[in-house]
């Protein structure tokens, strides 16, 4: 068995690469997505809670009815805590994306030089 067959070239790592990058290219709506619902969602979400435990008509609430008041107090205290880790999330993502868009552009830009550079020196022609 020759040695070629075992260790894997540069080449076929480029390839990986290239296709994990596209993946990621792919997937990059559903993440923009999840940025969104961060900025839109989860502050809306918070907002309507504070709306409810601010109207004066929601602690009749909570007192005539004491186990649909405790249950409807418990699940807006969940409501706010998950929309706030969601926020958090939202915006940890956006950051990522931004930071990931920007090494992308300047990996697609060295990866663009080093093919002309290798056509140049070597004739060969770039379609």
């Amino acid at each position: 068995m020759s040695e070629d067959n075992t260790k894997p070239s540069r080449v076929d790592l480029l390839d990986v690469m290239d296709g994990f990058i596209s993946k990621i290219l792919s997937i990059r709506k559903i993440l923009l997505g999840v940025t969104i619902s961060g900025f839109i969602l989860a502050p809306f979400s918070i907002g309507l809670c504070i709306f409810l435990f601010t109207h004066p008509h929601f602690f009749r609430v909570l007192q005539g009815e004491y186990k649909f008041g405790l249950a409807l107090g418990v699940l807006l205290g969940i409501i706010i805590a998950v929309s706030i880790a969601w926020m958090v999330i939202g915006i940890r993502q956006h950051r990522m994306l931004k930071l990931w868009n920007k090494k992308f552009q300047e990996y697609q830009q060295q990866k663009d030089e080093i093919d002309k550079k290798i056509a140049s020196d070597y004739g060969i022609d770039e379609d």
